[in-house]
């Protein structure tokens, strides 16, 4: 059973375009292949009791591009029709890029798919407010809300109601070289005391301790955003973001001075304000540094992914974001979801849409991380699945999850991201303090209001 204590609330903000560029590229595999059609069924029909209905359903997953899952959808959509023989499902497939374009065309003339792909926070904002999109807290009473990790289905309200089902999930982790760490007499730290020791031991054997991409600056903003979480508790950068509190409170400000900490501690590798984050992933993964914190879509690269030497990914292992000063609950996660599933407003078969995205959340779970590597944003068992060890942990880790809090740049307003990244950067270089860094974001937020 879920604990559910201190859920963040996730706002719904303008920043959907980060959402689309930052997680579902990542799990679709690529924006490769054209649009696909499987039109195997007529016009739709009204769906009562024993009625014939079709409900239209269209993807991102093209099989070119993603062809794993593209064959989970299938295998899902005939397992569905042969469970339901009076609703048949007609599919349209595009690239991700296609698929973004195509909803917009089609929501400017109110022809939505009866079931469709979303993401979350401000990308839902449009659809919503055009009344295009079905509340689905109705089908989540009878027992499937439970199914989802602590905190995802936050990230797809809207003024109290639901309006989508989230299908994927990024969290976040310190990942560590167990050579290295053995090698030095190290082991994963639990507090921040015992990271600052790691990396003092690292330093003094002139290994660097932190490969950091700060370039991209959403990077760093993890870091951030994990110490305002350990320090000040899962609300108060969401707080602060929503208005209900502020950038300049106590703990957002002590935060931004670990991170200034860090660097004057030498953690990261030399010149991390410049490198891009593919950068600082290739010096982890050639064994360049010790430690490189990355969302759980890089979990392949650790586990199965063939073209990564087999010996480099039996020396990975990860660590949660450690404990600060005592405080903090390691079950808290930075992350977020990606693509998730809307049912149209104005469907004609909205009764038989609502039940086939049922079916279909609750089947993707244990078959998307089995056959293609994705973590659900729902609970799966790991230990009853074929699976690498690391993934039967971090879904442990996520059934236990008490707090998912979104990614701060995602939360907010496009102008506002952008001060929050170029502000990261300058905090990172040392060339603002931590009560300016906390202005400068008040100053952002108090334009908007």
């Amino acid at each position: 059973m879920l604990k559910r204590k201190a859920v963040t609330s996730m706002c719904a903000l303008v920043a959907g375009a980060l959402i689309v560029t930052g997680c579902s590229d990542a799990a679709d595999g690529g924006n490769n292949g054209g649009a696909e059609n499987n039109n195997n069924a007529g016009n739709n029909a009204n769906g009562g009791s024993g009625e014939s209905a079709t409900v239209e359903f269209m993807h991102l997953w093209p099989q070119g591009s993603s062809a794993q899952h593209h064959r989970i959808v299938n295998e899902i959509i005939e397992d569905f029709e042969a469970e339901n023989e009076n609703i048949t499902i007609d599919l349209s497939v595009l690239s991700n890029e296609q698929y973004k374009d195509q909803i917009t065309i089609l929501s400017s003339s109110n022809e939505l798919p009866d079931v469709g792909m979303t993401w979350a926070a401000g990308y839902l904002d449009p659809f919503v407010d055009g009344n295009m999109f079905a509340p689905l807290d109705d089908m989540l009473e009878d027992g499937l809300r439970d199914e989802f990790v602590a905190g995802t289905l936050e990230a797809y309200e809207k003024d109290g109601q639901s309006y989508g089902l989230p299908l994927e999930l990024n969290t976040v982790y310190v990942y560590y070289n167990k050579a290295i760490f053995e090698e030095h007499g190290l082991e994963a730290p639990e507090t921040y005391d015992e990271l600052e020791n790691v990396i003092n031991v690292l330093n003094e054997n002139n290994v660097e301790p932190i490969a950091l991409g700060n370039r991209d600056s959403w990077t760093g903003s993890m870091w951030y955003m994990y110490f305002a979480d350990r320090i000040g508790g899962s609300d108060v950068l969401t707080n602060a973001i929503n208005r209900s509190g502020s950038f300049e409170d106590p703990a957002l400000v002590e935060a931004a001075a670990k991170v200034q900490e860090m660097v004057q501690n030498d953690s990261f590798v030399s010149g991390f304000n410049g490198l891009a984050d593919e950068e600082a992933k290739s010096m982890f993964m050639n064994e360049q540094s010790a430690m490189y914190m990355i969302a759980t879509w890089d979990l392949p690269n650790y586990t199965t992914n063939e073209d990564v030497p087999q010996e480099f990914r039996d020396n990975v292992g990860y660590f949660k974001f450690p404990t600060v000063d005592g405080d903090g609950d390691t079950d808290s996660f930075v992350g977020g979801p990606g693509v998730g599933l809307f049912v149209a407003e104005n469907s004609d078969v909205k009764d038989e849409a609502k039940q086939f995205a049922a079916y279909f959340v609750e089947q993707w779970g244990s078959r998307a991380v089995t056959d293609a590597g994705v973590i659900p944003a729902t609970v799966v068992d790991g230990d009853a699945l074929d699976l690498p060890d690391m993934y039967v942990d971090v879904l442990q880790d996520l059934n236990d999850a008490t707090n998912l809090t979104l990614y701060a740049d995602v939360q907010m307003s496009a102008s506002v991201a952008q001060t929050h990244l170029d502000s990261i950067q300058a905090l990172f270089g040392l060339d603002m303090t931590p009560e300016e860094f906390g202005a400068k974001h008040e100053e952002a937020l108090s334009e908007e209001e």
